[in-house]
């Protein structure tokens, strides 16, 4: 059946690894939006995505949305006279309540509805009881799928920080960690620079973040990847001075790290 006439725009995305292994790589969305557009007969106009695997700027625990392939799906569906958003599963679009109710209010604005290809009578425009109670269930479901993940994920890595081993999360400057594994190890260049700020307090504890972080540019230090030292990375090196000297801490535990420390205690 042709239905040329309705335009689509489809949308992908990928926030970890573990998403990837589970068949939920870019490709494969990607590969499953274009059959189905194919089948219905859509003009599949586009696809967005993000990907967020190195660095993801979307933090739906904090209830944000900064996915640019998303805000520019968004700021360009009144436009493009676009008529569904079609992904493999509603988790693609948001994995928080207040996400949700943000996208649906974005697109009633357009007039667009939703196509999700793992649930064929979904839409945010739906009145059948039966529909919203089924809906929101397979929600809920994700939510308490996602929470029992997080709990194991909790208490395994508050087990490691016990014996003060890294338990994952954002990997401190001045260190590195190997792919997947879970040991620290020291950056040279980075761990110079950490030497060096606390160096620049110590001699004027009166220096401002902003004068730090000036410093640091003019002796030729840069963040990660190149980044300018900037006031935050400041910031966050002081902030984890314990850490530097061995310390560790994490949810409230503290134990001597099994990591190389930076600062002398």
């Amino acid at each position: 059946m042709e239905n040329n006439s309705v335009k689509v725009y489809g949308y992908i995305r990928v926030s970890t690894e573990g998403q990837v292994k589970q068949g939920y790589s870019l490709a494969e969305q990607q590969a499953e939006i274009q059959k189905y557009c194919k089948e219905q007969g859509y003009s599949l106009v586009g696809i967005f995505k993000d990907e967020g695997i190195s660095g993801a700027k979307a933090n739906e625990d904090e209830m944000s949305i900064e996915r640019d392939g998303l805000l520019d799906m968004l700021a360009s569906l009144k436009e493009r006279n676009i008529q569904y958003v079609v992904v493999l599963s509603t988790n693609r679009l948001w994995r928080s309540d207040l996400v949700k109710v943000l996208l649906h209010r974005e697109l009633k604005k357009c007039s667009v509805d939703i196509k999700a290809i793992d649930r064929p009578n979904y839409s945010i425009y739906t009145q059948n009881p039966n529909e919203i109670f089924v809906n929101g269930m397979f929600e809920l479901l994700d939510v308490y799928e996602r929470l029992e993940i997080a709990l194991k994920l909790k208490r395994g890595r508050l087990q490691k920080a016990k014996g003060g081993g890294y338990a994952g999360g954002g990997v401190p400057f001045g260190y590195y960690c190997k792919r997947g594994g879970k040991k620290l190890y020291v950056e040279t260049t980075e761990a110079r620079a950490v030497q060096r700020v606390f160096q620049l307090k110590q001699l004027m504890p009166d220096m401002t973040l902003k004068n730090i972080s000036e410093f640091m540019k003019a002796e030729g230090y840069k963040g990660r990847k190149g980044a300018d030292f900037n006031v935050m990375l400041v910031k966050r090196i002081l902030d984890k001075e314990n850490f530097y000297k061995g310390c560790y801490n994490y949810g409230g535990i503290e134990s001597v790290g099994e990591y190389e420390p930076i600062l002398e205690k």
